[in-house]
Formats: structure tokens, C-alpha cells, sequence
């Protein structure tokens, strides 16, 4: 997904001279071309990130779209003192990318895992939020990005992320999108953990379980009548992420539920618990440790229906 990322955003840079690229001395294999094209709008500040943000924050001011990017949570949890008073408060159009989300980069350890970036980034005022889940929606989320003005959080996917959609959608910043129709449940999930979920979903259906499954891409604002449609005509909600489960898609969906007044059948969140992943090993691995591969979202879905 971050080739996918990259390619979109140079080929927008081409016809947006307003469009800078500030780094904190990683991201090489994908980036080159940006650096090549655009040498004067691309800035490697070096291990950095908060220098990075207040950078990124300077040449936004300055009328331009300044984008942040880097691995995981450096982007957010180095900086984010940087993130709430420079970018936020002065509402600059700045664009915070992460590449990795959720436990993308297992084999380096907690410290890379970025597993409470949602609930922080969306305490901040000002900002927007945008979780794509394979290369269609990160296409589009990409131009979305750009065309916001404001501060915008985009955490992308790492590489090799199959794809959900069958082709190009209809996407509007918040606005979910419907990948599959279905009564029993509705499954609402964000980013590239949908794998799963849809996996799961087919497991059901072979079972007589149908499941809506919404892809909830936009966190903040987030999607309320497509909260309140699913809790009006199917059998409940489960939210799936691959995040803590505190402050994230399942508690953004939860507040719109109690603020609402809405009255879902079922509600469930299945996310990392609140602990510190700090198991070691591949994406897909710590996923199945936490129930949040596809027979573990099935198991917890037959559970909650019985």
C-alpha cells in the first residue's frame, strides 16, 4: 500500500506545486522519485520527528501542503506535543502519514507497533482521520488528503495488502463504505485487517450468517448513519481493529451509539487488548495471538450471536 501511496502522491505533486515532503531520515525504497522530481520541495530532517513536525507547520503557513512522513507511531507519538500546539492549533495543512499501522513491523517490537495512535490523534482538535484498508481506497484517500484544508492523519498500510474493493469506489471523508450486504451482523472495520474480516465473513456465510461489512475508512468524522442504519436493520455491530481497544473504531462507533441513543441487538469490539503488544513475530501471527485473525473474528462472531 505505501508504493501505492507514494505513486499517487507524486503524480498529484505534478500538478500541485504547493506539495512538500518532509522526512525524518527513513522511508528510502519508495520515496526516491518525489526527491527526484521535486528536490527543492523535499526535506530530509534527519532522526527528528519533532524538528520534522515544526518544519512541516513552517512551510504549511506559508500557503504550501506540507506532508509528514515515517514508520509506525514516530510521526505521532515523537512528536505529538509538536502535532497538538503547531499543527493543530494553528488548524495548518499539514499531513501526517504513517506507513505500518497497527502491527505491521511485529518483528521490531513494540516500539514500532502503532496500537494507540487513533485514540490519541483523535483527541486532537482539527484533524481528520483516514484508515485505508487495501490500494483502492488509499488512492482515493490520497487525493482526499489534499484536497482537505487542515491538519489530516493517514495511516497507511506497509506493502503487499490485498486488496477488498473489486475496483475504484465512491469515497467521501466521512463517509464508510459497504463492501458486502448482509442482516445478521454488521461488521465495521478500518484498515487492511478487513482481510480478515471479509475471511471471516465467507466462513459464516457457509454457515447461514450473513454479515454486512463496512469499511469504516474515515475514524474522525466518523460515519453515524452508517452507525445507526446498521443498528436499525441488522442483527448488531461488531467492530474490528488492529489497535487497543481503548479510544479507537470501536469506541468512536460506541459514542455514537450512546450519544444517539441508538439501540444495536449486539455490539462488540475486537481489538488488541489494553496491554503492551509486546509479542515478537510477523503481522499475521500477533494478529491470530489476539483473536483478531479471520477463524478468531468468527469464533468471537458465532459467540456473540449463540
Amino acid at each position: 500500500m505505501r508504493a501505492v501511496f507514494n505513486k499517487t502522491l507524486l503524480e498529484i505533486a505534478k500538478k500541485d506545486p504547493r506539495i512538500h515532503m518532509v522526512l525524518a531520515d527513513i522511508g528510502f525504497g519508495e520515496i526516491e522519485p518525489f526527491r527526484d522530481t521535486f528536490p527543492d520541495r523535499y526535506y530530509n530532517v534527519g532522526v527528528a520527528e519533532q524538528n520534522m513536525t515544526g518544519v512541516a507547520c513552517g512551510i504549511a503557513m506559508e500557503g504550501n501542503i506540507a506532508v509528514t512522513y515515517s514508520i509506525a507511531n514516530f510521526p505521532t507519538l515523537r512528536c505529538l506535543e509538536q502535532i497538538r500546539n503547531d499543527v493543530c492549533y494553528h488548524d495548518a495543512n499539514v499531513k501526517i502519514v504513517i506507513i505500518g499501522g497497527g502491527v505491521s513491523y511485529g518483528a521490531l517490537g513494540m516500539s514500532h507497533h502503532s496500537t494507540e495512535d487513533l485514540a490519541i490523534m483523535r483527541a486532537l482538535p482539527n484533524i481528520v482521520i483516514e484508515v485505508p484498508c487495501d490500494n483502492y481506497e488509499a488512492v482515493a484517500a490520497t487525493h482526499a488528503m489534499i484536497e482537505h484544508n487542515g491538519p489530516f492523519y493517514y495511516r497507511c498500510g506497509y506493502k503487499g495488502e490485498k486488496d477488498i474493493h473489486q475496483g475504484p469506489i465512491d469515497f467521501k471523508i466521512g463517509k464508510a463504505n459497504t463492501v458486502r450486504e448482509g442482516k445478521d451482523i454488521t461488521l465495521m472495520f478500518c484498515g487492511p485487517i478487513g482481510t480478515e474480516v471479509v475471511k471471516a465473513a465467507d466462513m459464516l456465510a457457509a454457515e447461514g450468517i450473513t454479515c454486512r461489512i463496512v469499511s469504516m475508512h474515515t475514524i474522525k468524522p466518523i460515519d453515524k448513519e452508517a452507525i445507526a442504519d446498521a443498528c436499525k436493520n441488522t442483527g448488531g455491530i461488531v467492530t474490528v481493529e488492529e489497535h487497543n481497544i481503548i479510544g479507537g473504531l470501536g469506541a468512536a462507533v460506541a459514542e455514537v451509539i450512546a450519544d444517539e441513543s441508538l439501540c444495536p441487538k449486539k455490539f462488540k469490539r475486537l481489538a488488541f487488548p489494553d496491554v503492551n503488544v509486546a509479542k515478537i513475530g510477523g503481522q499475521a501471527w500477533i494478529r491470530g495471538q489476539y483473536g483478531l485473525q479471520a477463524d478468531g473474528i468468527a469464533d468471537s462472531i458465532r459467540a456473540l450471536l449463540k
